[in-house]
């Protein structure tokens, strides 16, 4: 019995200890973690791809095996600032990033040693290279516009094609931002200013011709109704003096003598004003009410219905 407990109490340090080695990747277990691909190499060779949690074996024999660790998460790449130039003609500086993953262990070590520096400097190069021939078939408004998200879906597409037989899947290409340099934004900016500075001369052109129209039509409606307001006062004060001049008539012919005696004296208040010198004959008829033999004034007839 004592035997017994001592022959399994040795068999589970064993075990542990082959698992204790395995985790620092010594021994014939391999343990692969979550997050974690590993290639076993056994002389150099391509022995085993491990992309899945767990325990695995591998030949007993440390001085010609390896075991060789890549991780298996998405990862992120800020790639340089490209200088593009567009379909019309426009340069843009393009800053964008890529989201990638080890999909393929085996020809990720064949294509780069397992160096991911070198395998990030070959995403960059062939992103950045994408990124100019496909912004280079567009104008500028096309990537400012919401087409940037399919400008972006053909640029993965693209550069996830070419990299997957490296062992690398390319999951996103992102714009981070797009300026234009500082030679073609003052360009840019001189654009506009003369843009605008044309449809303010348009616009003032077109509110000065809009200003002389309403003018000369307020004119006209003025000298309208000024000739018309000068027409109804000329019928007005002819209508009036016909009145007058029928009720003139009507007391002329009522006290002829008292009528001619008004009108002289009214006459007399206008022509004789202060300072006033008149040369007149002695036997002229204006002044026949001022004879000391007329000083009486002639009396109105009546008035008959």
């Amino acid at each position: 019995m004592r035997r017994a407990l001592i022959a399994i109490f040795a068999l589970g340090a064993a075990c542990i200890g082959i698992l204790a080695l395995g985790s620092v990747g010594i021994g014939p277990v391999v343990i692969t973690r979550e997050g974690e691909q590993r290639l076993v190499l056994f002389l150099s060779t391509p022995w085993a791809t491990l992309t899945e949690p767990g325990l695995s074996f591998r030949p007993p024999v440390p001085i010609v095996t390896k075991v060789l660790t890549f991780d298996s998460r998405l990862l992120y790449l800020n790639t340089p600032t490209s200088k593009i130039q567009t379909r019309d003609q426009e340069r843009i500086v393009i800053d964008n990033y890529v989201m990638w993953r080890i999909s393929e262990p085996l020809l990720f070590y064949k294509s780069f040693k397992g160096n991911t520096t070198d395998a990030e400097s070959r995403i960059s190069d062939v992103i950045s290279a994408d990124v100019r021939q496909v912004v280079g078939q567009h104008t500028l408004e096309e990537v400012l516009s919401d087409s940037r998200l399919e400008i972006m879906k053909v640029i993965t597409k693209k550069s996830a094609a070419f990299l997957s037989e490296r062992g690398i899947g390319i999951e996103d290409v992102r714009i981070n931002r797009t300026e234009l340099p500082e030679a073609s934004i003052q360009n840019v900016y001189a654009r506009m200013r003369t843009e605008r500075e044309r449809l303010a001369r348009k616009y003032r052109a077109e509110g000065d011709e809009e200003g002389r129209q309403v003018r000369a039509e307020a004119d006209r409606q003025s000298k309208v109704l000024v000739a018309e307001a000068q027409r109804d006062a000329d019928l007005t004060r002819a209508e009036g003096n016909g009145k007058a001049a029928a009720i003139y008539a009507a007391a002329y012919s009522r006290a002829p003598e008292f009528y001619a005696f008004w009108r002289s004296l009214e006459a007399y208040r206008v022509s004789l004003g202060e300072g006033t010198t008149l040369v007149l004959s002695p036997e002229g008829g204006f002044f026949e009410f001022l004879d000391p033999s007329r000083l009486s004034v002639p009396s109105a007839s009546p008035a008959t219905d």
